[in-house]
């Protein structure tokens, strides 16, 4: 069954792919969520047509996402934790590192953010997808809290 993605559907594909899948996958979960269409020949013309028109407009979003990528690469980001030794007390994931990106001043939507969960102090590094063109490895470190 081919599909139009109307939205980015995680391990299958970004808004406006055309993509195959099985019949009751989409016929029961894609399209009743509102996540994707069917790809009829007239459905993919006006697709076509569509991203024909949004083609220059896409190379400024992607500028700007390059940018954003840029400051947040500048960023040094230290997230401090209640810690027994080098143990954390709890877990840090991508809320507590988008809070931290947050504070210093940049705005990331959490689930773009793919870390993990860290139950130790130290250096890490997280994936942040500002675009589907676009993504920036983020270094962070874990402290203990004094």
């Amino acid at each position: 069954m081919e599909l139009i993605l109307k939205q980015d559907v995680q391990n299958l594909g970004f808004k406006d792919d055309v993509v195959t899948v099985k019949n009751g996958y989409g016929r029961n979960f894609l399209i009743p969520q509102g996540f994707a269409s069917l790809a009829t020949p007239s459905a993919k013309k006006v697709l076509a047509e569509n991203l024909k028109q949004r083609a220059h407009k896409e190379a400024k979003v992607v500028n700007d996402a390059k940018a954003l990528g840029e400051a947040l690469k500048a960023i040094e980001i230290k997230i401090t934790a209640k810690a027994g030794g080098e143990k954390l007390f709890g877990s840090i994931s991508n809320i507590d590192i988008a809070a931290a990106l947050e504070a210093a001043g940049q705005t990331v939507d959490r689930k773009f953010i793919t870390s993990g969960v860290v139950k130790r102090t130290g250096k890490y590094s997280a994936t942040v997808r500002l675009h589907r063109d676009v993504v920036v490895e983020l270094p962070y470190e874990i402290v203990a809290e004094v």
